[in-house]
């Protein structure tokens, strides 16, 4: 699936609601790049959301935006911070993300887990051992296992 939208809050949305099916930790790690974007590189720059699934499981989400010099930091954000936790929610959700950069653009990508399944059959990573999927979904929704 590939979405191509101006960075707008109201984009945010509709990426939300695009990705349902995907379950809610696919939508909030592509709510939060696309943010980021707003936030970093600015209102109404092209953006474009891709989202396949990849072997084992998982679906690979990527957030490309015209701006490959504005790369993303993991901050420890505070307790009383109001912003700075995206990047920290994708890094708990994902197996595993990085940044592309290429002339003129970069793209932000993860890979998630999104099947369901008992915890005893989860797969583990290389990249990041012991990695689990979420059990009940960011923030803990109890329905994100649909």
């Amino acid at each position: 699936m590939t979405l191509e939208l101006l960075a707008a809050p109201a984009g945010v949305s509709g990426v939300r609601r695009a990705l349902r099916p995907l379950g809610t930790d696919v939508q909030l790690c592509a709510s939060e790049l696309v943010t980021n974007v707003i936030r970093h590189v600015g209102e109404g720059v092209p953006v474009t959301v891709r989202v396949w699934r990849e072997e084992g499981g998982r679906v690979r989400l990527g957030v490309s935006d015209p701006d490959p010099r504005a790369l993303p930091v993991l901050v420890a954000g505070g307790s009383e911070a109001e912003s700075g936790r995206g990047l920290a929610l994708l890094d708990a959700l994902a197996v595993r993300w990085g940044v592309e950069q290429e002339a003129g653009r970069k793209t932000v990508w993860c890979e998630l887990y999104t099947e369901t399944g008992s915890d005893t059959d989860t797969p583990k990573t290389p990249e990041r051992p012991g990695r689990r999927r979420p059990s009940a979904g960011a923030l803990g929704h109890p329905s994100a296992r649909s």
